[in-house]
This record gives structure tokens, sequence and C-alpha cells, in this order.
């Protein structure tokens, strides 16, 4: 067992490097057109994740850029890598480009109400993935996952295996998505009395911010034996930090994506359960609404992705080696 925990640890650390390295991939990736080589005189598609150093949104965009493909239109990419100020700046860009769309997933929720006002006073037409924008209204539809729910579930879960718990809560606090996935699993949890949320943990949700300042709480003294984490990046780094520090066995991780790297964990016993949300199909339900929209029709303003529970009772039925 020991051995087996050394093997996946290493496995842990591999993940943490490259998504540093995503990180500087991004930086050059951002400057990319991905228009090149498609029709001149078609529609133009800009696209804006929070951040591409994250397997679910490339996943979730792979879908999108196979539909704009197959309809001859050209699209344009650009990485904020989680830096809201560059994100405003790259949707201003495209707006200049004449995008007639944009696919965006906020990196502050709150923070794109003036250039989505300014796309919309262009006709462009705006579809939100992922997270929603605070102000409601902006988008022509909006397609998340049920965030809120997938906190529930997890907490339902904790309920089941934990009593007198401590726990520390690592979230995105910029992002709905972040604080929807917390607030259901600390409504769920603190129901009961015996559950204390002890700290906090602002973790970007990133693998190499939610190491060092888990461990960070470890060294402050902090004393918890459950953490509940806002996706499974930050599980990763956690189960990471807890292993460095000789705590891994002492205390339960919970986190929401079903990523593989998580499901892995979950197999192994190095975390205790996870939230699954569906990358593919929330990609093919942004690219049907996005070719509904240019051909005039109606759409839902919100739709919501259902959640599922991972656990080690069936976690080979989702597969540790690829998202849903």
């Amino acid at each position: 067992m020991k051995k087996r925990y050394s093997n996946l640890f290493w496995t842990i650390l591999v993940t943490v490097n490259l998504c540093l390295m995503g990180i500087a991939f991004s930086f050059w990736s951002s400057a990319r057109d991905y228009s090149v080589d498609q029709k001149e005189n078609s529609r133009l598609i800009g696209l804006s994740y929070m951040t591409m150093n994250n397997e679910f949104y490339k996943i979730m965009s792979e879908e999108i850029n196979d539909r704009i493909e197959a309809e001859g239109d050209r699209m344009v990419m650009r990485d904020p890598a989680l830096d809201p100020e560059r994100q405003i700046k790259q949707i201003e860009e495209m707006l200049e480009m004449g995008i007639d769309a944009l696919i965006v997933t906020p990196v502050d929720s709150g923070g794109l109400t003036d250039v989505l006002e300014k796309a919309k006073s262009k006709g462009v037409l705006l579809i939100v993935l992922d997270t929603d924008v605070d102000e409601e209204g902006l988008a022509d539809c909006t397609i998340t996952s049920d965030n809120y729910n997938a906190g529930v579930i997890v907490g339902k879960y904790f309920l089941t295996q934990c009593k007198n718990s401590r726990v520390i809560v690592m979230t995105h606090r910029v992002t709905r998505s972040g604080r929807q996935r917390v607030q259901g699993f600390v409504d769920t949890v603190t129901a009961r009395d015996d559950i204390e949320i002890v700290a906090e943990i602002d973790s970007e949700g990133q693998v190499e911010i939610a190491m060092p300042r888990l461990k960070e709480a470890i060294s402050r003294g902090v004393e918890f034996d459950q953490v509940f984490c806002l996706n499974d990046l930050t599980s990763v780094g956690a189960v990471a930090a807890l292993e460095e520090n000789g705590m891994l066995g002492e205390v339960g991780v919970y986190g929401v994506d079903g990523s593989p790297d998580a499901k892995a964990l979950i197999g192994e016993g190095m975390m205790k359960a996870t939230a699954a949300q569906f990358p593919t199909e929330i990609g093919s339900r942004a690219a049907d609404v996005l070719y509904r929209l240019f051909d005039g029709e109606d759409v839902e303003k919100n739709i919501l992705v259902p959640v599922e529970l991972v656990t080690q009772d069936n976690v080979e039925e989702f597969g540790t080696d690829r998202w849903q």
C-alpha cells in the first residue's frame, strides 16, 4: 500500500508540473488565431475560457470547435490564464475583429459586465459556459453544471461518512460556480451540529495554488480532518499537501469535477468522493445553441447539466482514464 501511495504521489507531482507548464503554454497559445484555413466571409466566433490549463475546458471546446469547423465558420480563441483584466482586453480585441458570437467562461463572474454589454450593443450573440455572469439577462444562453447540487450531493455523502468533523473548505471566490458548489456543500453539512467549518482557503481552482496554501494552513496549526474542494484540480493539490505532511490517511478529501486524476485517487482510497461534471455534454449543448441562435430560434436562457456522485463504490463505472 505504501509503495502504491508513493507511486501515485509522484503522479500528482507530475500533474502539478504539467499544470505549471500549461500556464506557460497558455501565454503562447493565446496569441494563436484558429481561423487559419477556414472560409473567408463566414461567421466568426470568439472563444474565451477562463484558462486552458484545465482539461475540462479543452474537452468542452473540442465539441464546439468541431461543430464550427463542420459549419464552415471561423473561430478565434484566446486564453486569459485566470487573469480577469487580460480576459477583458482579449474580448475587446475580438470585438474589434468583428466576431458574430462570443462563447465565454468568465474568470471573474462580476468583472465582465461592461465588455459584455459592449458586445451585446454590437449585436454579438453571447453564450456563457460553466459559471454564470453576475449580471442576469446579459447572456443569450448560460449553460452550466448544476453547481449548487454538486455541493449538495457531495455533502450528503460526506454526512454518511463523517461525525464530529472539522472541515477546511477550498474555494475560488470570484467564480459563481465555485461559490455555488461551496454553498451547496456548506448548507448541507452544517445542518448537523457536529460538523464545523474551521477555515476557508481560496485555491483559485488550481493545483499549484491549492497545494502550498493548504500546506501553509497545516504549518499554522489549523486542526482539521476533512477537506472539501470546489474542483478536482484543487483536490489533487490538497492530496499532495496532505501526503507531503504525512496526513493523507487521517484526512478525507472531497471534490467536484470527476476528472481522471481525481477518479484515480478515489480508486486508490486517497480521495473520498467527487461530483462528476460532463464537459462533452456542455460543449455539445453549447454548439447546438450557437447554431440555433444563428438560425433565429428561441433557446432556453439557462440550461443546467446534471451532475453525478462518484465514490469508491462506482468509480470503475465512470472510468479512471477519461472524462465523462
